[in-house]
């Protein structure tokens, strides 16, 4: 890896993507398959990678998503081909003797599920960045938010498990006419420093 992308790709990863609210198009399950076969290459710590994915695509399983819902993502997401369920899951560490096999990291998290909270949770939203990042790369557009129950998500999902919802990421052909203006950001000095 020596040399950094075109500008193009840049664009496209960051520069020109947006967060959408209005989607079409359809997208295969293989192309679900090649979204998170790119994503889980990215790292965690200790490899620990604790995100769990639903992709909710039925109406079925969109019919379970609805009641959790905030009324401004309600329609959105309805209308959304795939709505990606971001979570994590606090026993993570019973992979890790696969996932981590050079040293014994599993019993670094044995004991209280509350000890792996955190470490689940930050790396969990990392690998859900990564999934916003590999859906770009695939041609597809995004719209991340919270602003739904995540009691209810867990309930009708992850019931009687240790994995718990975080965010939700609409994936679809975005509606150019569904973006709010660019917002602006941070410029270097306000948001980092060189030490």
């Amino acid at each position: 890896m020596s040399e950094a992308l075109p500008a193009a790709s840049l664009d496209q990863l960051f520069r020109s993507a947006r967060t959408y609210n209005a989607f079409s198009g359809e997208i295969s399950d293989e192309t679900l398959h090649q979204l998170y076969d790119l994503l889980k290459w990215a790292p965690t710590s200790a490899n620990m990678s604790p995100a769990r994915f639903v992709f909710v695509k039925s109406k079925a399983a969109k019919a379970r998503l609805e009641p959790a819902l905030s009324e401004g993502n309600h329609d959105k997401t309805m209308a959304a081909p795939v709505t990606v369920i971001v979570a994590h899951d606090e026993d993570f560490h019973e992979k890790l003797p696969y996932l981590f096999p050079h040293t014994d990291a599993k019993s670094w998290f044995d004991g209280p599920r509350e000890n792996r909270r955190d470490p689940a949770f930050r790396n969990g939203s990392l690998q859900g960045a990564y999934l916003i990042l590999a859906a770009r790369a695939l041609g597809l557009d995004t719209g991340p938010m919270s602003g739904f129950d995540n009691a209810k998500v867990d309930e009708a999902f992850f019931k009687g498990t240790a994995i718990k919802s975080n965010f939700l990421v609409n994936l679809g052909q975005g509606d150019p006419a569904s973006i709010f203006p660019r917002s602006p950001r941070l410029a270097f000095d306000e948001a980092a420093r060189i030490e």
